[in-house]
């Protein structure tokens, strides 16, 4: 069974893949696969500096994330460009992995880990989607800490993605993590012997 975690940043979703990866879950990380694809020397790396230009490689010819962010978080097409280079190879990396995985163990939960789930239409790769959910305003409280960020720069970010009430809508499945890690934790639980996993 393969179902695609998703959520909005700052939401939690990194602790709710790991409480299902204690449980047994097999997790594929599509940030993971995101960086793997961008290494010095892959072809979406060499993609990348063509259309952004140099300053967005370190000296090493390393992607440079921080300038890359600038550029893309402030301009939508530059965005939408990123994606178009990006998202193929880590669509096609994320399905060899999950045929893979599902090969060497069919009786495991396989959970892809895709932030921008709903906004590439990926629905279609999954049995099931998985939202991790809390409301707006603590998306932006949470965000500002973690990142240590201004409000208008969290703005900006939370801008960038669909709203988490419109993912909301869009879920098969959600875990609440507005609460305790305990009550997120009990929801897991229920999740899991939903899924005749406990």
């Amino acid at each position: 069974m393969n179902i695609g975690l998703t959520g909005g940043i700052a939401c939690g979703k990194s602790t709710v893949a790991a409480m299902l990866v204690r449980r047994g879950a097999i997790l594929i990380d599509a940030d993971q696969i995101a960086r793997e694809v961008v290494l010095p020397g892959a072809p979406a790396l060499g993609a990348v500096a063509e259309r952004f230009g140099e300053s967005v490689l370190n000296e090493d010819g390393s992607l440079n994330r921080k300038a890359l962010g600038e550029i893309v978080f402030k301009e939508e097409a530059a965005r939408k460009d990123l994606e178009a280079i990006l998202h193929p190879q880590i669509r096609a990396t994320m399905k060899e992995r999950m045929d893979e995985t599902n090969r060497l163990t069919p009786d495991k939960l396989v959970v892809v880990d895709v932030p921008l789930l709903f906004e590439s239409k990926l629905e279609f790769m999954f049995e099931e989607t998985l939202l991790v959910y809390i409301p707006r305003e603590l998306q932006l409280v949470r965000l500002m800490e973690r990142d240590g960020i201004s409000a208008e720069q969290a703005e900006r970010r939370l801008a960038a993605q669909m709203p988490i009430d419109d993912k909301r809508a869009l879920a098969d499945a959600i875990i609440d993590n507005s609460g305790t890690l305990e009550q997120t934790e009990r929801q897991i639980d229920q999740y899991w012997t939903r899924k005749g996993l406990g």
